[in-house]
């Protein structure tokens, strides 16, 4: 009987991935809490490929581990695939899978909405209201009409945080190394990112984490953009020099930060600080200023999503098992 084992399955991911076991009895199918590293690679023995999401890196010694299982099958719940030793894994001869889209509309809809309450000062006005404190000013909001929104990246998020922008009467303006032809008709691409820069009110980025794009946001950037500008990154926290962004809103140069992503997240966010000594000063100041808007990487977290996630990396891994074609690998190279 094919076996698929499962690591690091949340309690919100357990419905969609027992509806999926119900729905496949022909797979034997378990599942643990567990990260997968170089000591639990032992709880999948016998079988014959793993579901796996989590932000720790598949390490040579991690991958290693579960080759000498005999598994060298692997899907990803996720979409990226930066954190995995490629040298090794191809050395291996693993085969893997991603979910590259889960729910575009998700991760838009979450930016969107941030977008929106930084305009019209949300943070500070819930504040002040919790403190009895009923004066409109100095608290006033932009229209998000009135702004023109710079969409770094069209894929499949970005068009999608164009299309609801354009719901609220926004101009956007875009650009991407590749040029989508229906977006390149229609007139939305700029020539350059210094063009965004420069024209934009509101720039959000939709990219992936590649050499070319770290830390594409820093003091040489900001300081092209226009005063006042707003920032918002629910992508790669490794798409911004934090620092930079910092002293950006020191200085008033930002108007607000949106971040969902964190370039130090990783055994941060999604932990519970509550009665501790909170771990990192910097992401603590963010979190304290009326104009930023922290998230701990949720844009994703939709019902929607989740079950998306989970049934498509099963889908995927199956068909691993099965010797058949997935609907979305991976390159190992």
């Amino acid at each position: 009987m094919t076996k698929i084992f499962a690591y690091s399955i949340r309690k919100d991911e357990e419905p969609y991935l027992k509806e999926w076991a119900k729905n496949h009895p022909e797979v034997e199918v378990d599942y643990t809490a567990d990260l997968l590293t170089p000591d639990t690679a032992a709880k999948a023995a016998g079988a014959d490929g793993v579901v796996v999401y989590q932000q720790l890196d598949y390490t040579p010694e991690t991958l290693n581990a579960l080759a000498d299982e005999g598994i060298t099958k692997m899907s990803l719940r996720n979409v990226g695939v930066d954190n995995i030793d490629m040298a090794t894994a191809k050395a291996r001869g693993f085969e893997i899978t991603n979910v590259p889209v889960y729910s575009p509309n998700a991760i838009a809809e979450h930016a969107a909405i941030q977008t929106a309450r930084i305009l019209r000062q949300t943070k500070v006005l819930d504040a002040k209201i919790a403190a009895g404190d009923l004066r409109w000013a100095p608290t006033i909001g932009r229209e998000v009409r009135d702004q023109t929104i710079g969409v770094v990246g069209t894929g499949h998020i970005g068009q999608v945080y164009m299309q609801i922008m354009e719901g609220f009467g926004a101009k956007v303006i875009a650009y991407d190394v590749f040029h989508d032809p229906k977006l390149e008709a229609a007139g939305y691409y700029v020539d350059s990112l210094d063009d965004i820069y420069r024209q934009a009110d509101v720039i959000s980025l939709h990219v992936p984490a590649l050499e070319s794009t770290i830390k594409m946001i820093n003091d040489e950037t900001i300081a092209k953009m226009k005063d006042d500008a707003v920032l918002v990154n629910v992508s790669r926290g490794a798409l911004v020099d934090t620092d930079a962004v910092i002293r950006a809103l020191d200085s008033s140069k930002l108007f607000g930060f949106v971040m969902d992503t964190y370039e130090n997240e990783v055994g941060i966010f999604n932990e519970d600080w509550r009665g501790k000594e909170f771990p990192d000063a910097r992401l603590k100041d963010l979190i304290d200023r009326p104009n930023v808007l922290v998230t701990p990487h949720t844009a994703f977290y939709t019902t929607h999503a989740v079950r998306n996630m989970v049934v498509l990396a099963f889908d995927n891994n199956l068909a691993l098992v099965k010797g058949e074609q997935p609907a979305s690998p991976v390159e190992v190279k």
